[in-house]
C-alpha cells in the first residue's frame, strides 16, 4: 500500500541563537507533509511525496533530502517562484522561534493540474494536512481535486493549524469539511476545539469530530501522551519521558508513527504506541525530521501499556 502526502516543503535555515546575534546558519528542509513522508519510508511504508518546488538550490535540496530518505518525490519545478523558507532561532531559555517566508512561493501556487506528477503512483492511502488549503485559493482546489481524484481510497488529515496563515474562525469551515471527507483524523487538543468549540476535554473533542465522519480520531496531548478513537472505542496512551531539544517535527513524527503501522496492517494499539514512541523520538533531536526514528530506535523497552475504554 503506498502512501500519498501533498502539500509544501520549505528549506529551512537554523541558529542556535537569536537571528540577531547569530554567524552561523545550519541549513536544511522542512514542511509536514515532507516530514511525514520522511517518517513513513523510515518506518517502511511505501510513500510518494507531490508538491512544487522553486527552481532553486533549495527546491534542489528538497527533491535530494527526500530521495535520499527513499521517498517517491514527484515534485513539480515552478520557474516562476521560489521556494519557501522557514527560519528557526533559537532564544538563551531554549525557546525555539519560527518565522515563515513563503508570500509568492512555489509551494503556495499548487495547483490541481499538479496532481498528474502523481501518474504511475499506486496511490492506496492520501494524507493532507490544514496548513495546504491556507497557502492560497489554488492549493485549497487542489487538496479538493486530490480528494476526488482519489476518492475511494483512505484518507487522512492532519489539522496542523497555522495561526499566522489564517485565523481559526476562518479555518474551522474548512477543517470540519476535511475531517467530513477523512477516515482518520489527527489533532492536538487546542486544534481538535476549532472542529468542535463545546468539547468539554480530549475524548469529548475525539467523539464530536467522529460524528463528522471519520472512524479514527487521534488527538495528541503532549507531555499527557495520546488518545485515540477508533470506531467508537477508545485507548489512551502515556508519553515518553525524553530529554527534549527540540519539538518541531514531533507531531509529524505521531503522525508517521500511526499511519506506518495502520498501512502495514498493524492492529489500533500499536498504531498508537508506535506513533507516541515516534513522537518523542522526535524530540531528542535538532531538526524538523532528522530525528524521525526507524524502526530500530522504537525498540528500546519503555512500559506503554494502552488503557481500553
Amino acid at each position: 500500500m503506498s502512501v500519498l502526502t501533498l502539500g509544501e516543503a520549505l528549506g529551512v535555515l537554523h541558529t542556535g541563537e537569536s537571528i540577531a546575534h547569530a554567524s552561523h546558519l545550519r541549513i536544511g528542509t522542512g514542511g509536514s507533509e515532507a516530514n511525514v513522508a520522511i517518517g513513513l519510508a523510515r518506518l517502511g511504508a511505501p510513500v510518494a511525496w507531490l508538491g512544487r518546488t522553486g527552481d532553486d538550490g533549495l527546491g534542489r535540496r528538497v527533491v535530494r533530502e527526500l530521495r535520499a530518505e527513499g521517498v517517491d518525490v514527484r515534485a513539480v519545478v515552478d520557474p516562476a517562484a521560489p521556494t519557501g523558507l522557514l527560519l528557526k532561532e533559537t532564544d538563551g531559555a531554549g525557546r525555539t522561534e519560527v518565522v515563515y517566508h513563503r508570500r509568492g512561493s512555489a509551494g503556495g501556487r499548487l495547483a490541481p493540474e499538479d496532481l498528474a506528477a502523481a501518474d504511475g503512483v499506486p496511490v492506496e492511502h492520501l494524507h493532507v494536512t490544514g496548513i495546504t488549503p491556507a497557502l492560497s485559493a489554488s492549493a485549497a482546489a487542489t487538496v479538493d481535486a486530490a480528494l476526488d481524484r482519489w476518492s475511494g481510497v483512505p484518507v487522512s488529515f492532519d489539522v496542523n493549524h497555522r495561526s499566522r496563515l489564517w485565523s481559526g474562525e476562518t479555518a474551522a469551515p474548512a477543517y470540519r469539511a476535511l475531517a467530513a471527507r477523512a477516515d482518520v483524523v489527527f489533532a492536538g487538543f487546542d486544534e481538535a476545539l476549532l472542529l468542535a468549540p463545546d468539547a468539554a476535554d480530549p475524548e469529548d473533542a475525539a467523539r464530536r469530530i467522529a460524528a463528522l465522519g471519520p472512524a479514527e480520531v487521534v488527538v495528541k496531548l503532549g507531555e499527557d501522551g495520546a488518545l485515540a478513537l477508533v470506531d467508537g472505542e477508545v485507548l489512551r496512551m502515556p508519553a515518553v519521558p525524553v530529554r527534549v531539544v527540540d519539538t518541531v517535527g514531533a507531531g509529524d513524527a505521531f503522525v508517521a508513527g500511526w499511519l506506518a503501522e495502520r498501512v502495514l496492517g498493524r492492529p489500533v494499539e500499536e498504531r498508537l504506541r508506535t506513533a507516541v514512541r515516534a513522537g518523542a523520538a522526535a524530540c531528542t533531536h535538532a531538526g524538523d525530521w532528522e530525528g524521525l526514528p526507524f524502526r530500530r530506535d522504537l525498540e528500546a523497552p519503555v512500559a506503554l501499556e494502552p488503557v481500553r475504554r
